[in-house]
């Protein structure tokens, strides 16, 4: 560990001229951003709908997803609680030995029986249901539904909240079927060492069906693009983000203090990332619960401390998801903002977050794919849902019930406050709104923030890590020099401002919806078959249980 961290030390500090010379940035940035502009404009190509331009990747999530959710019978509801008792356990002792030694027998075993079937057989994987989860969620919760959200229903009024809550049931089902097929089709290594994600299923999945070479392609496709999506939209721009608020919460000014943030940063992440994904699951299944919490917390807080303003909420919620305001593009335009910013947050449909989900500790496949459809109701059903009810009740003064900024009076990624005339970004609304109901909050929604993005990074340098392997080999250089890569981007990210370069790979993590799509729709019958090889599984325990078998979890 230590001569790691020396070697990892030697590597970063000679970059801190680099970074902090401000004429090779802006060249850099200069130079990339007609590539990014490019790239960012060609992932992001729309068709008219209802006289607005809605990007065809949005499309292809709704309709895949509704898809999902139609023929696996709306699972977001009917296998809600099975994800419940899943992620507490309640089915552990199936899940890693297998129902038909521990239950389909004619008669109960013996004690000493059940330990040494215990002791004797032992599912594949590395992590548990819960820390699965918790790496999953760490990926996807961050500045999105902070700053995204804000500005989301600035734009698109209240009743785009509605259309957020829609497309995060509907993605509730996408997230089922991807991390299903990633446990399906991962390898195992010989040193128990789990390999998985949409770059297996993607190429084993496709060559059991006789479609062996699209499912290379696209593989390898998904794999290239992850690592780029890595580098970027989850390592640069989060280290960025916090190093901005933390420059700003305590006044920080120089050319050295964005390297130094990133520095310390990276060898935060560094530690954690050196340990694989067991190491990062332990370490997010302690942040993502706390950093939710505090928000979740303080959003409580804020709700019922206008209270006497909820049914308007609601109502306003509502009446704006079917009737929006003048100018706010009709129906259709709150619907579309509601849903782009519902799958942005959660990704479902992007893949990254199966990686994670395929190291879980299981032989029933479908068992990490319940456990997977609570990622997109944490993420936006309730955390994105607490962010735009926060907006919209600082958007009621309580005194004679004027607007603080008017809905659809968005320039950018900017809202303009009506009192002043002044123009700020999402944070910057959001931290006000908490502001307004507990004073100094700010504070504590940069630690907040900083927690999500340091989650995000480690992460997504898991998810960069396995797709790298499968380009370059399983090899300890291999292993390395991504690490170390990765690291680089995280004081780049903090020292530079290289939004050409931020830009154009955060568009990569859209980018993997496309590959990714195109394996989920190919291969989903499989799930089918996998969830009710579980439910049956499920099924004989409890008929076990009701002729008088011992329940075998508490022996585990």
């Amino acid at each position: 560990m230590r001569k790691y961290l020396f070697s990892l030390l030697a590597v970063l500090l000679p970059i801190i001229g680099f970074a902090q010379d401000k004429g090779i940035d802006e060249k850099v940035n200069d130079a990339f951003m007609p590539i990014a502009t490019w790239w960012e404009g060609f992932i992001l190509t729309s068709v008219p709908i209802a006289g607005l331009d809605v990007p065809i990747v949005v499309i292809l999530l709704v309709i895949g997803a509704t898809f999902f959710t139609l023929y696996f019978k709306v699972p977001s509801i009917t296998k809600f609680p099975t994800a419940i008792n899943t992620v507490r356990g309640k089915y552990v002792d199936i899940e890693k030995h297998g129902v038909d030694k521990l239950y389909d027998n004619d008669e109960a075993l013996a004690e000493e029986d059940i330990l040494d079937t215990i002791r004797d057989e032992s599912a594949h994987g590395e992590v548990s249901h819960f820390q699965a989860l918790a790496t999953a969620v760490s990926g996807t919760v961050g500045l999105g539904n902070i700053a995204g959200v804000a500005v989301a229903i600035a734009m698109g009024g209240p009743g785009a909240t509605f259309w957020m809550i829609i497309c995060g049931l509907l993605g509730m089902s996408t997230k089922f079927v991807e991390c299903t097929l990633g446990v399906k089709y991962r390898d195992v290594g010989d040193d128990g060492t789990i390999y998985g994600g949409p770059m297996y299923y993607l190429s084993k999945g496709l060559k059991a069906t006789g479609k062996a070479g699209i499912g290379k392609v696209l593989a390898v496709l998904f794999a290239i693009l992850c690592v780029g999506a890595s580098f970027g939209g989850g390592n640069a721009f989060q280290s960025n983000q916090a190093t901005v608020q933390i420059s700003s919460l305590m006044g920080l000014e120089g050319g050295a203090s964005g390297t130094i943030i990133g520095v310390i940063m990276a060898v935060l992440v560094g530690i954690v990332i050196i340990g694989g994904i067991k190491r990062i699951a332990k370490i997010t299944e302690k942040v993502v619960p706390f950093m939710a919490g505090i928000y979740i917390l303080a959003s409580l807080v804020i709700i019922f401390a206008n209270y006497q303003y909820i049914d308007d909420a609601f109502g306003l919620i509502i009446e704006g998801a079917f009737t929006p305001m003048a100018g706010l593009g009709g129906f259709m335009g709150v619907l579309i903002v509601g849903f782009q910013r519902a799958a942005f947050s959660n990704e479902a449909g992007a893949g990254s977050a199966a990686i994670a989900h395929s190291a879980v500790r299981t032989k029933y496949p479908a068992s990490e794919g319940v456990v997977a459809l609570l990622e997109p109701f944490i993420d936006t059903v309730v955390i994105c849902t607490m962010t735009a009810l926060v907006i919209i009740f600082f958007n009621i003064d309580g005194a004679n019930m004027q607007s603080v900024f008017t809905y659809g009076a968005v320039e950018g990624s900017n809202v303009m406050i009506n009192a002043t005339g002044e123009q700020i970004g999402g944070v910057d609304l959001t931290s006000i709104a908490f502001d307004s109901v507990i004073p100094g909050f700010s504070y504590v929604l940069t630690i907040a923030i900083v927690l999500f993005a340091f989650s995000t990074m480690i992460s997504w340098s898991y998810y960069g890590l396995q797709s790298w392997k499968y380009l370059f080999g399983r090899g300890k250089t291999a292993d390395m020099v991504y690490k170390i890569l990765f690291l680089l981007f995280v004081v780049i990210g903090a020292a530079a401002t290289l939004d050409a370069v931020i830009k154009f790979s955060d568009a990569m993590i859209l980018a993997l919806v496309f590959p990714n799509m195109i394996g989920l729709l190919l291969l989903f019958p499989k799930v089918r078959e996998e969830m009710k090889r579980y439910l049956d599984a499920i099924a004989i325990k409890k008929e076990a249980l009701e002729e008088g078998h011992e329940d075998i979890t508490k022996h585990m």
